[in-house]
């Protein structure tokens, strides 16, 4: 029996169990299920409560168009049509299980633990079974809540904010899902300090209760401090992804746009944001706009605004609330006490050094042919350049290959993209000046920079 057998009977008894079970609810069902059985708000405006249902209903019927996208089996029915427990209604087209028991069974002999681990729906209706181990609290554990799904997050944002009323706010926060962050921890070469500092934090979620039994409430606000491309972004929201929970993106450096408004109504509702779609991680990037519009002359309703943000700060907490808050700089230097003191925890994100900049290039690289890649020799080249200037040149060296028409990289390939990168990156921190016809760089000695850039 083929795999494609074993995913849609798996989704088909996962409908007909959570349907049968009033026990369970919506976190009991994987997430690949929950998108296809989400019910959104309808446009009448009538008086319909049951048109107007937001979530998972019950019955859950099964389609054979709802089982190709819950499975990404083309044909669903032709997978299981030759079982002796399932049918299919011609008129309805709806596929159903006719002895949900020897389903079941069949499912069990054929599914492995980790299978059953993502599935917290099978996982309560077979636990007692001889031959399982898994409980329906394990696979609960390992299991998305719903408050991180897509679906999730936009039906709480429309519900609450005013598509018009709102627009200033709501161009101000972007928010993502666990589900749409592709980077993951395992993919980023991180410090011991970086990697001892996360490790708190994750303990700190998991043993909050006990935090807040010993009154130990103001934890959880990090400040990430470092040059630009040194990961700071990368870092957050792969700990969402890691997590599991929403990742709500905010600059601070649009609150001084004209056209955001110059009042701390924003802020506010920023935060209402992040509380609502608790737990949740609130990434504030470019937290040093704080430090420039405090010191400023003009613009008291930005002032203000800044207070409230300041103030909100100290508001949102993780035991409360459970929202991390996570601010990043690139400007360490611009930001006062009144800021400093806002964070309990200060995490450094430095420019790698060689052997961090060797295992960059072979995470960024585990995909690519590179013939005779020689990942320390590159790292030898490229002192200065970030994670992101690493990547920035690889993607160089994949794009000058595939000009001549190769998918295999060379070594040569690689050195090339990295005398490419560090010219733009001379040319970008030119002092430009017009001589005639001439452009003058640096101190107008009228030579060129050579590779030697300082970064």
């Amino acid at each position: 029996m083929s795999n494609r057998a074993l995913e849609v009977v798996e989704f088909l008894l996962t409908a007909h169990l959570y349907t049968e079970d009033r026990d369970l609810d919506e976190n009991d069902l994987p997430p690949r299920y929950r998108r296809v059985f989400w019910t959104e708000p309808s446009d009448d405006d009538g008086d319909d409560d049951e048109a107007n249902v937001v979530g998972i209903e019950r019955p859950l019927v099964v389609t054979n168009s709802v089982a190709r996208k819950a499975t990404g089996v083309e044909h669903p029915w032709e997978a299981v049509s030759d079982l002796l427990f399932t049918q299919r209604e011609e008129f309805s087209g709806r596929i159903s299980l006719t002895q949900p028991d020897m389903a079941t069974e069949w499912f069990l002999d054929r599914a492995d633990r980790g299978r059953l681990e993502t599935n917290p729906t099978i996982a309560a209706a077979v636990e007692e079974h001889d031959d399982v181990d898994v409980t329906h609290a394990e696979a609960r554990e390992q299991t998305r809540p719903i408050q991180a799904d897509r679906v999730w997050i936009d039906s709480l944002l429309d519900e609450y904010f005013d598509e018009e009323e709102d627009a200033e706010m709501l161009d101000l926060v972007h928010v993502r899902a666990p589900e749409e962050i592709e980077m993951t921890l395992d993919d980023l070469v991180l410090t011991t300090d970086q990697e001892g500092e996360i490790q708190k934090l994750m303990q700190a979620i998991e043993h909050r209760e006990y935090l807040a039994e010993i009154g130990l409430r103001e934890i959880g606000k990090i400040l990430f401090v470092g040059p630009p491309g040194t990961g700071k972004t990368t870092v957050s929201r792969a700990l969402a992804h890691e997590l599991g929970l929403p990742f709500v993106e905010v600059k601070l450096s649009m609150i001084t746009s004209q056209y955001l408004g110059e009042t701390a109504k924003n802020v506010e509702k920023t935060f209402e944001v992040a509380k609502r779609l608790s737990p949740c991680i609130l990434f504030i990037d470019e937290f040093d706009s704080v430090a420039k519009t405090r010191r400023s002359d003009e613009h008291a309703a930005l002032k203000r605004a800044v207070n409230t943000l300041l103030k909100s700060i100290d508001d949102i907490s993780l035991i409360r609330d459970e929202v991390i808050l996570i601010g990043a700089t690139n400007h360490p230097d611009q930001l006062d006490a009144a800021a400093w003191r806002r964070f309990d925890e200060i995490v450094n994100f430095p420019k790698p050094d060689r052997q961090m900049r060797a295992d960059i290039l072979r995470i960024i690289t585990k995909r690519m042919d590179i013939a005779e890649f020689d990942p320390d020799a590159v790292a030898e080249r490229t002192e200065g350049l970030t994670g992101s200037d690493l990547r920035m040149v690889l993607r160089e060296a994949v794009l000058e290959a595939l000009t001549e028409e190769r998918t295999t990289l060379t070594q040569e390939d690689i050195v090339e993209a990295v005398e490419d990168f560090e010219e733009r990156d001379n040319l970008k921190n030119m002092d430009m000046m017009s001589d005639g016809e001439q452009l003058v760089a640096g101190g107008g000695d009228g030579h060129s920079h050579d590779h030697a850039h300082e970064h």
